[in-house]
């Protein structure tokens, strides 16, 4: 399978550099399964297409201030971007620019001079880093931390980026970038669901910088993806068991929900583990699931996205559950009528 027969032409002015005056102001694609007729309407009517019995799946995961800007002792610009923690005040961080960086050497952060220290170099050019002893860890992120909005926004964070490239239902610290399909709720959104019936189901997928990368290879199965930290309830994985069973549907908000539910599924939990936290069971593991088209989904019945990056493994999970003739049709479809794409932009749900 070819990566270049993902590839769709997207003028430059369509990728959404703000966000919407308001979250659910963004327009909505809906679009049936395999193909059938496209409609366009707001995110606020999303609700309006969840049926009686729906478990509606959201990602609570939390995108922290992961950018921090520094400087050497030399006085050169650093930049530390964390990528996940490894123990107190250790991170794994992509650190830019990355030549001449030696282990031992510090990035002073703030007026206060506080040290990041270059622990050690670790596979795919990153580097294992300490944070301040002085200040506590989040207290330290949160303060002198910026939001690491994507590549594709041409810009430098604002403060008003801290609460919209975020979603309501975030609670857990970890994610490097949001997972954008939920930026569209409101409180009163989920309200109007709830109000209708619908069951709501917290899942949390950390969502890494993979998501920024490119895939490197022309040969679609050729290329990896980098693990994720997976995590759920065993009563919540228990009710989605029993509502298959039931044959009720199954809408999965964003693509990080679906490769979540569908790693639990087909078994692609590496050091899958059954945890207590915070006086709650919880099945936790890492992830690297791959999905592309030919992958057969045991979980997810619909799903609710934003529009990708051409030859992204983002757009790669969407064709692979409608179909990539539908979904690049759409897609032009999405450019003529100007809709806004990528983080920032508008959705579509394929049911």
């Amino acid at each position: 399978m070819k990566l270049s027969d993902y590839d769709y032409e997207l003028p430059r002015e369509l990728i959404a550099q703000v966000p919407s005056a308001r979250r659910d102001e963004s327009r909505l694609i809906v679009l049936d399964r395999g193909g059938g007729e496209l409609r366009e309407t707001r995110f606020s009517n999303f609700p309006r297409y969840l049926q009686d019995g729906d478990i509606l799946v959201v990602n609570e995961t939390r995108v922290i201030p992961a950018r921090v800007l520094g400087r050497k002792e030399t006085g050169g610009s650093v930049e530390v971007f964390l990528v996940r923690r490894l123990a107190d005040r250790a991170w794994a961080a992509m650190v830019r620019p990355s030549s001449r960086l030696r282990r031992g050497e510090v990035v002073l952060v703030g007026a206060g001079a506080l040290e990041i220290m270059l622990e050690e170099r670790l596979d795919k050019g990153e580097w294992r880093v300490s944070l301040p002893a002085s200040i506590g860890e989040k207290a330290f992120i949160e303060q002198y931390g910026h939001i690491p909005l994507p590549p594709y926004i041409k810009r430098e964070d604002l403060p008003e980026d801290r609460e919209r490239y975020q979603t309501i239902f975030a609670r857990r610290d970890g994610s490097v970038a949001a997972p954008t399909a939920g930026l569209h709720f409101t409180e009163e959104t989920l309200f109007d669901i709830k109000r209708r019936g619908i069951t709501v189901i917290p899942v949390t997928l950390h969502v890494g910088p993979g998501t920024f990368r490119p895939l490197e290879r022309e040969t679609v199965e050729e290329n990896v993806l980098s693990p994720e930290l997976v995590l759920i309830r065993e009563d919540s994985w228990r009710e989605i068991a029993a509502a298959r069973g039931e044959k009720r549907r199954l809408v999965a908000v964003g693509t990080t929900t679906t490769r979540a539910l569908e790693a639990l599924a087909c078994g692609a939990l590496a050091d899958r583990e059954e945890r207590e936290i915070e006086g709650e069971k919880y099945i936790m593991g890492s992830t690297d699931l791959f999905i592309y088209p030919g992958f057969e989904f045991r979980v997810v019945d619909a799903l609710l996205t934003n529009l990708h990056l051409p030859k992204s493994s983002l757009l790669l999970l969407v064709s692979a559950f409608a179909g990539r003739e539908t979904v690049l049709k759409t897609y032009r479809w999405a450019v003529g009528r100007r809709f806004r794409f990528f983080s920032y932009g508008d959705a579509m749900f394929i049911r």
